[in-house]
C-alpha cells in the first residue's frame, strides 16, 4: 500500500539527491531545514537562507508549512516569523508537486517575482512599489547582514530575531548582535 510517509521519504530523499543541504529536525521525516539558495537573476543570489519545512500526516494531500528561518526582505515573506505568502503552496496546493517542485519552481519565482499586491510585509511591498532600487538595495543589504553562506550552518536557536527587533538602522549595534552568535 503506498502511504503518505512512503511519499514523503521518496520526496526527501529526491531533495537530498538534488544538490540540497537537508537536515532533519526528527527522526519522524516530518520536520527539517533545507539551505535555499537565492535564484540568479535577483538581488537574492549570493545569498543563502535556511527553510524550515513541516510535512503534515496528509503529505502529500496538504502542503508543506515552509518558513524563512534567517531573515529576508521581501514583500511576501513576514520579516519576524519567516511564514510565506504562496498560493501554490497555502491555497491551490496539488498531490502531483514534490518538495523539489517547492525549492526548484515555487521559492525561485516567488523571490523572483514579488507580488507587493498581497503582502505580508507591508513596508517591503509599499517599498518596492515606490522605489525599486531602493527596494533592491534593501534586500541585498539583509542578504549580506542575515543570509551570508558560512553564517547558515550555525544552529538556528542561536539567533534570536528579538534580539535584532530595533536594530535595522543601526550597524554598529548589528555587528555586535551578529557576533553574538559566533560559538
Amino acid at each position: 500500500m503506498s502511504s503518505p510517509s512512503k511519499r514523503r521519504e521518496m520526496d526527501l530523499m529526491k531533495l537530498m539527491m538534488g544538490d540540497y543541504k537537508v537536515e532533519m529536525i526528527n527522526d519522524g521525516m516530518q520536520e527539517f531545514y533545507v539551505d535555499f539558495n537565492g535564484p540568479s537573476e535577483s538581488p537574492y543570489h549570493g545569498g543563502v537562507w535556511r527553510i524550515r519545512v513541516e510535512l503534515p500526516d496528509a503529505y502529500p494531500y496538504k502542503s508543506p508549512s515552509i518558513g524563512f528561518v534567517n531573515k529576508i526582505y521581501h514583500p511576501n515573506i513576514d520579516e519576524m516569523s519567516g511564514s510565506v505568502c504562496l498560493d501554490v503552496i497555502n491555497q491551490s496546493w496539488s498531490p502531483m508537486f514534490d518538495l523539489v517542485n517547492v525549492f526548484e519552481v515555487f521559492l525561485p519565482q516567488l523571490l523572483l517575482y514579488p507580488n507587493p499586491s498581497s503582502p505580508l510585509n507591508g513596508e517591503a511591498a509599499a517599498l518596492m512599489m515606490r522605489d525599486r532600487a531602493a527596494y533592491e538595495q534593501r534586500v541585498k543589504e539583509y542578504r549580506e547582514k542575515y543570509a551570508k553562506p558560512e553564517d547558515i550552518g550555525a544552529a538556528p536557536e542561536e539567533k534570536s530575531s528579538d534580539e535584532e527587533l530595533s536594530e535595522d538602522e543601526s550597524d554598529s549595534s548589528d555587528e555586535q548582535v551578529a557576533g553574538k552568535a559566533d560559538p
